[in-house]
């Protein structure tokens, strides 16, 4: 089998905090030139038969997916996992687990934004959400750029809902070798997603792929749109050094807010092996 050229395996649907629909993002991935695609729900696989029937539909090749929050060295981490059994038991009790407490964390959040004058965050947050036992960050920021609070989703995380700023509560998420069992257990392939978002010293960076790889994880994002081009140099690096290998994925989100597209990032960097070789009995046509 010849490597897809152009492959995009992280991104998000109305399941979770994208403002498209899995048939819409399949169709955009299609008109894009994508040739390989993955739906990654935070949390969640409640979008992956509509994924899996849009991509047949339109002869798009398919891997399974989903992006999970672990908590890692008081930071959340985020796992995508592809490849796997979407009807996998033990992995759908992980998500339910790990989706569990946002509720709480979210009126929490909102409590706290009414403290600087922001009154009516939650309900104004779940007019962007879909499915309730979802509700993040994100749909809070569209809530206040929506109330004229901020400009755009972008200042709103500058100025709240981030650590430190008002409305930012803390979340315990599933532990790292936990999100990476579900998903080995499931048959899929672990990814560290978007590693140059997070704010670790050298020691932590090094920590978390060290016990990554001894859980079982098995690749790195290295295209992604939280990634300059000097962070993919570094992360092509960490890939050769911990024997991982590469993927490539836009985290889309909306065609308003998300800063690449489907399918319009760099190539992955020469001297890595792509994730999608792992992974090539479990593509779904």
């Amino acid at each position: 089998m010849t490597a897809p050229r152009n492959a995009d395996l992280h991104c998000h649907s109305t399941v979770s905090d994208g403002t498209l629909t899995p048939e819409a993002l399949a169709q955009r991935a299609a008109r894009n030139g994508v040739d390989l695609w993955a739906l990654t729900d935070h949390d969640e696989l409640g979008g992956q038969d509509r994924a899996i029937a849009a991509a047949r539909a339109l002869g798009l090749a398919y891997l399974s997916g989903t992006e999970i929050s672990v908590s890692f060295a008081a930071q959340t981490v985020h796992i995508v996992g592809l490849g796997f059994d979407h009807t996998d038991a033990g992995l759908q009790a992980g998500l339910r687990a790990t989706r569990s407490g946002r509720e709480q964390r979210a009126r929490a959040m909102s409590e706290d934004l009414a403290r600087v004058g922001i009154a009516g965050a939650y309900e104004g947050a779940l007019k962007y959400v879909d499915n309730p036992e979802l509700i993040s960050r994100t749909h809070f920021a569209r809530y206040l750029v929506e109330a004229g609070v901020c400009r755009d989703t972008n200042e709103v995380f500058r100025r709240y809902i981030t650590e430190g700023k008002p409305g930012f509560v803390p979340h315990r998420w599933a532990a790292l070798r936990d999100a990476l069992r579900w998903i080995t257990q499931a048959g899929g392939v672990a990814v560290i997603a978007h590693p140059g978002r997070y704010p670790f010293s050298a020691n932590e960076e090094y920590a978390l792929f060290s016990e990554f790889k001894a859980h079982g994880g098995q690749a790195v994002e290295v295209s992604t749109a939280a990634h300059s081009p000097a962070d993919s140099v570094k992360f092509t690096t960490l890939c050769q050094e911990f024997d991982l290998a590469a993927s490539r994925g836009s985290d889309f989100h909306s065609p308003q807010e998300s800063r690449f597209d489907l399918g319009q990032l760099p190539a992955l960097p020469a001297g890595v092996r792509p994730v999608w070789e792992l992974l090539q009995a479990r593509v779904l046509r």
